[in-house]
Parts: structure tokens; sequence; C-alpha cells
């Protein structure tokens, strides 16, 4: 279980920074943020073991890397609405540690194996 919670999130210099209950911080870039939306709508999502993925994206809208709000949901995550109207993607304090350990190397996140 993942006993790191954010005590602060920012955004800054085209980043969402986080300080941590443990004290520690992590830095990740809009554009990585948003083009992993872990949202069934940009991921894609496995209904009756059959799994959807949906097109690429391959216009881009203007403020889609912008950050409008972020919500918190429950205690676990952060909903963020992006200036584009989009706003159904859910990132867990698991994901966002995920996110940030693999931007450097921009790994897209792969759901498959949650089938």
């Amino acid at each position: 279980m993942n006993m790191r919670n954010p005590k602060q999130i920012k955004i800054a210099d085209s980043s969402l920074n986080i300080g941590w209950s443990d004290n520690s911080s992590s830095s990740i870039k809009l554009k990585y943020l948003r083009d992993e939306c872990p949202c069934a709508g940009c991921k894609g999502e496995t209904i009756l073991l059959r799994t959807y993925r949906p097109p690429k994206l391959n216009v881009l809208q203007p403020g889609m890397y912008e950050i409008a709000s972020i919500k918190t949901v429950g205690s676990y995550a952060i909903q963020v609405v992006w200036k584009d109207g989009h706003d159904t993607g859910i990132y867990s304090w698991e994901y966002l540690t995920r996110l940030e350990n693999d931007q450097d190397t921009s790994t897209q996140q792969n759901y498959d194996t949650l089938i």
C-alpha cells in the first residue's frame, strides 16, 4: 500500500509539482500528464474480457496541455480538468508516482495487464 499522500499540489513551469507527506517531491510535465491520461477515452477499457482502444488523437486542441483546475477524488487521487474541456482522467497517487518515474523515457503506460 502506498503511504505517500500529497501535502501540496502546484502548477509551475509547465509541470505539476507535488510535495508528498514523506517530504519528497515530484514534478511531472503537463504534456506527459495529459498524453498519459488514464481515462477510458484516452487509454481504452476492458468490458467482458474484450479490450477497446480509442483512436489516437492527431489534432492538437487549444488548451489541451493547460490545466484549468484540479479536484481531489476521495483520499486517493486527483481529477484534472484541462482547458480544452477534457475532465475524465482520475490520477491516483500511485499512478502519479509511476508517471514521474517514467517521464524521462516517455514510457507509454500500458493497460493490457488489467485483462
